[in-house]
């Protein structure tokens, strides 16, 4: 069953820009996602929750890949070992946020 990709912005209460992410994130959407981070484009560090995704294919690695200087990643257990063994984990910061993946949220940090 595909959950559709949602974007959502806001701010954290340190101030940093966030771009919460829902659902499935694949090689029909990517560019939506890819469009959303290059929009966020400026010196600060752009957090993108994960937590409630899904699905995550190479298509939606690859957009998280070409961001990681400027991204901060907060994801779910599902997907930490995806981003681990892709590599993503070595060029950008990813906190790992206890639950399922279906509710979202802000780690604690």
């Amino acid at each position: 069953m595909n959950t559709p990709l949602n974007l959502v912005t806001s701010e954290r209460s340190d101030g940093r820009p966030v771009l919460a992410v829902t659902g499935e994130i694949d090689m029909s959407n990517a560019g939506t996602l890819d469009a959303a981070l290059a929009r966020s484009a400026d010196d600060s560090t752009l957090v993108v929750d994960l937590s409630a995704v899904d699905y995550l294919d190479s298509a939606g690695l690859t957009v998280l890949f070409a961001h990681a200087p400027r991204i901060r990643l907060i994801a779910n257990p599902l997907l930490v070992p995806v981003l681990t063994i892709s590599g993503l984990t070595d060029v950008t910061v990813v906190e790992e946020i206890p639950g399922d993946g279906r509710t979202g949220g802000e780690a604690v940090s």
